[in-house]
């Protein structure tokens, strides 16, 4: 595709960024869904430009749109001056509108993953000796079902819970990483840790202990298990976007993507933190497992809330900013 081909087919949503910039400019009144089409034009501005300073980096279009883009930017960022705000604005707002965004690829992570778990529990619960096959023996030896419960309050929280945070961090940068390979990684990766899951829901499912192992999994596996499907939805759509790039190079959508999911990626660290500081706390803890579920219930009321006024934010915050309020 050359210059002029590329800017024919995009200059009627630069056209209508420049609209809503001149509304904005002099102080229209926006209501929600102007400001939803408004920031979707931005985006596939950046985008745009993206592409522009990769292959027509001396021409025309690509100055056109850096000026195009900086005053969207300036527009929608103006009061986002100081890194404290920033920070803020991306995790009360950012982050949950491109979490929402991509929902339907971290649905498809969340299914792997329980694919690979109810693979591997239907099979040792048909046949015990499948654990063998399926776990590592360093794990296999470790299980003990009849022990459970009776190392809590003997372990260095503090450590455990550094330990824990770690790994995990760890995990979800290979499933959103292995969207580079064509998301063949972080298929893997999703389907794996679902795999061991399973098979270990399932040795305590045959000992009869199947309430207190997931009394000790649930309070901090919901958090942290979003966390992942999170980062390897980003993964997926990275792939899915390799595989199928469109109409633009693989090179372009592995930039834009890539990025994109970076973004995701940081999202999910306090998520990570907070499941780390509840494994490493709380899940050990000499408390009754009822507790336990009880933690693991408002745990998911909390992550429901942080989503719901997340994207309720993000829709108004512009729309409440004064900039954006003044009539006609």
């Amino acid at each position: 595709m050359n210059v002029n081909q590329y800017v024919k087919l995009h200059r009627n949503d630069w056209k209508l960024l420049e609209e809503h910039i001149l509304l904005l400019q002099r102080g229209k009144h926006y209501d929600t869904t102007s400001l939803e089409n408004y920031y979707k034009l931005y985006r596939k501005a950046t985008q745009h430009l993206s592409y522009c300073q990769t292959y027509f980096p001396n021409e025309e279009v690509t100055l056109y749109l850096n000026g195009l883009v900086s005053k969207a930017h300036n527009l929608l960022y103006k009061d986002q001056v100081s890194s404290l705000q920033q920070i803020k604005t991306f995790f009360s707002t950012t982050f949950i509108r491109l979490f929402i965004e991509q929902w339907k690829f971290v649905l498809v992570a969340a299914l792997l993953f329980i694919i690979g778990g109810i693979g591997s529990f239907i099979s040792i619960v048909t046949d015990p000796l499948h654990a063998y096959t399926i776990l590592p023996s360093s794990m296999t030896d470790a299980i003990d079902p009849s022990s459970i419960g009776q190392h809590d309050g003997a372990v260095d929280s503090s450590l455990m819970s550094a330990a824990i945070m770690t790994n995990n961090i760890q995990v979800a940068i290979l499933a959103f990483a292995g969207g580079i390979t064509l998301g063949i990684l972080t298929t893997y990766v999703l389907i794996y840790n679902g795999i061991i899951v399973g098979a270990i829901a399932a040795i305590y499912w045959n000992a009869g202990k199947t309430y207190e192992f997931w009394a000790y999994i649930v309070p901090h596996g919901m958090i942290e298990l979003t966390a992942i499907f999170i980062a390897g939805g980003a993964g997926l759509l990275m792939g899915y976007k390799l595989f199928v790039p469109g109409v633009y190079t693989r090179g372009y959508q592995l930039k834009v993507q890539a990025k994109r999911s970076v973004q995701l990626l940081l999202g999910t660290i306090p998520l990570f933190v907070i499941a780390g500081i509840i494994e490493g706390f709380i899940t050990p803890a000499p408390i009754s497992l009822e507790l336990k579920y009880f933690v693991a219930v408002i745990t998911v009321i909390g992550l429901v809330i942080y989503i719901l006024v997340g994207n309720a934010l993000w829709k108004a915050t512009a729309y409440n900013n004064p900039r954006f309020n003044r009539s006609i």
